[in-house]
């Protein structure tokens, strides 16, 4: 007798369907149990607004969360981006598996480098987070770009580039990395230049707490030092009282020397979204042990920024 399948909430996008396609393999490796797809529409897949108008946080989760205590589907993998930051009491973080390249890219035309864009390219992002770093950057050496809000998947974004709407788009690298399109990347955006979005690269793989079997399996693709990261990336922007929506990037990363990994440093920045002002720290410690203590690197970060006026800086919002 065949194990009955475990149904995998996602939802229906190319990236999302790609995501969810690596850790059905992953877990049919683990449990030898089939595992089948489920796919699932969520209102911020099918509402044409602005996502920093629309709330950006919870916008792709709840319908996943939903049919999870419905008990529609066993488990739902997530990008770690846009879970809320505080916990769902009946749900549980099963495992946060090992992170893909964070940073963001540039997918520009005639494939320039964003030190090579013209001065006031146009360039695409739905994001403030981006717009400020961007804007910061340029103006920084002098130059200036206009940022365009656009939404859609990365089909849709990269085709304002190859349509000669726009004159580049940033997306994240981990997206395109797992839809196998990396091939249209013009650069790299060094971490130096623009911090990604907490937990950004990173997956969430979520089922209920009231399944502990499902959830101690799913348990064996966590990797410890990407929840550290993550853990303290996101109590960063919760400690900023900030949504998926506000201009805050975040990345913490291990310092090694030689081949010993001795410390854990976090760096935060938040900004206006036309990059005229900009709150950007960061701090080392102990790598974390728990997440007590990866949370309270975040919050020690949190503080500094905001003892800096991080706060008046995040009260705009870019649309």
């Amino acid at each position: 007798m065949t194990e009955k399948a475990l149904r995998l909430g996602t939802r229906r996008s190319k990236l999302a369907m790609a995501q969810s396609g690596h850790v059905a393999d992953a877990v049919r490796q683990l449990t030898g149990r089939p595992v089948e797809l489920v796919e699932i529409t969520t209102y911020g897949d099918t509402s044409r607004e602005h996502l920093a108008q629309i709330g950006g946080t919870g916008v792709f989760v709840v319908a996943l969360r939903e049919a999870l205590l419905r008990g529609e589907v066993d488990f739902a993998v997530h990008s770690l981006k846009d879970l809320p930051t505080a916990g769902h009491p009946d749900l549980v973080l099963a495992a946060i598996p090992v992170r893909e390249d964070p940073r963001d890219v540039l997918v520009a035309r005639d494939g320039l480098t964003f030190e090579q864009l013209p001065d006031g390219a146009r360039v695409g992002t739905g994001s403030p987070r981006r717009m400020a770093q961007l804007n910061a950057y340029a103006r920084s050496h002098g130059r200036t770009i206009e940022t365009v809000p656009i939404r859609g998947n990365i089909d849709t974004r990269v085709g304002y580039v190859t349509k000669g709407e726009l004159d580049a788009v940033v997306l994240a690298a981990a997206g395109l990395n797992r839809i196998g399109r990396a091939d249209v990347v013009t650069d790299h955006l060094s971490v130096d230049t623009v911090l990604p979005a907490p937990g950004q690269g990173a997956l969430a793989i979520e089922c209920t707490a009231a399944d502990a079997d499902l959830a101690a399996v799913l348990a064996e693709l966590d990797d410890p030092v990407t929840r550290a990261a993550v853990t303290a990336e996101r109590s960063l922007l919760a400690a900023l009282e900030a949504g998926c929506s506000a201009p805050v990037g975040a990345l913490a990363d291990l310092l090694v020397d030689g081949q010993v990994v001795h410390e854990m440093r976090l760096r935060g920045v938040v900004g206006t979204t036309d990059g005229s002002s900009l709150v950007q720290l960061s701090t080392t410690g102990p790598v974390p042990t728990s997440h007590d203590e990866a949370m309270a690197l975040g919050r020690e970060l949190a503080d500094e920024m905001l003892a800096k006026g991080a706060a008046g800086l995040m009260g705009e919002r870019a649309l």
